[in-house]
């Protein structure tokens, strides 16, 4: 089953389930077809698998029914957990090629860092370059949206409470992270990733969720990233697979878990295949006027304009 994440007439988020390009709102689903429990599904907290055969029923009573749902190409995107996430726990170094494209050993554990909401931005809204960053990067990632609270979860448990899948971008400051070849002359990193990989717009999120009924993982994601110049021509610059993770899904839940409690729409942002920018030769840094793009396998896509700060309008006080 496919979800998606969109803005409402008063801004607010909402979740619909996704056929071919209707979307049938979850509210539309209790008011007329019969779904139980709104608050559940609208807070992500019963996209488990046994909750999936009611919510597929109810669709199939609301298509047959003569419901006309949304047309997607009239509704305004939004990230598929927008509005329901508490946290973002993001995995550094899951993948064997992007530890050794610059130099490292691969770590002996999960590497966990973390982001917070205001990083989320839709698909095709901008990434807002801050003052004071001269390299920002790209790294297309599969996100694992949790569907049910997971504390002290085992590996053979972990994908009970995986709600589905999503594709996010890990935009990050290479030379506020301490990355050498993002660092000029007397430059020096901040010491920790908290500005470098968590300032706002920093985590671009596709409005598709996809159930892990239709998603494994495990059996390999090809996922993909592109810098696209203001030329319009489109620049590869990932390419690899889920299946090379060095913690698979279910690992990264119970290491989590055991220390962090995973709410219904939290994120796991699970690492990123090799073939970023600041390790190419020369570097590769996004720039205004760029626009980036991450697609994962079977998920769907995020497209983002790049915005420097001094682009952007500041907010009113």
């Amino acid at each position: 089953m496919r979800l998606y994440g969109y803005l409402d007439e008063v801004d607010m988020a909402r979740v619909g389930v996704l056929r071919g390009s209707r979307v049938y709102p979850i509210e539309a689903l209790v008011r007329r077809w019969g779904l139980d429990d709104e608050t559940r599904y609208e807070s992500l907290g019963g996209i488990a698998e046994e909750h999936l055969v009611e919510l597929a029923d109810a669709v199939e009573r609301a298509v047959s029914g003569g419901e006309p749902g949304l047309d997607i190409a009239h509704l305004r995107s939004a990230p598929a957990v927008g509005g329901f996430v508490s946290k973002i726990v993001c995995v550094g170094l899951n993948y064997r090629d992007h530890a050794a494209e610059g130099g490292r050993e691969a770590p002996a554990r999960p590497l966990l860092f973390a982001k917070f909401e205001n990083a989320l931005v839709a698909d095709g809204q901008p990434v807002i370059r801050p003052e004071g960053t001269h390299a920002l990067d790209l790294e297309v990632e599969l996100g694992v949206v949790i569907g049910r609270t997971a504390r002290r979860v085992s590996r053979a448990a972990a994908l009970e409470h995986v709600a589905g899948y999503v594709v996010v971008n890990d935009i990050s400051a290479r030379d506020w992270q301490g990355t050498p070849p993002a660092l000029r002359p007397g430059e020096k990193g901040d010491g920790q990733w908290l500005r470098a990989k968590g300032s706002d717009t920093f985590l671009p999120m596709g409005p598709v969720l996809v159930t892990p009924d239709e998603l494994d993982p495990a059996t390999g994601l090809r996922l993909r990233s592109w810098r696209i110049t203001p030329d319009g021509e489109e620049h590869l610059m990932q390419d690899g697979s889920t299946a090379d993770m060095l913690w698979g899904v279910p690992a990264l839940i119970e290491f989590i878990s055991a220390a962090i409690t995973l709410q219904p729409g939290d994120v796991i942002a699970t690492g990123t295949p090799s073939g970023v920018g600041v390790f190419r030769d020369p570097p590769v840094f996004l720039e205004p006027g760029d626009r980036v793009r991450c697609e994962i396998e079977g998920i769907g896509t995020v497209e983002n304009p790049i915005v420097d700060w001094s682009d952007e309008p500041a907010a009113e006080a």
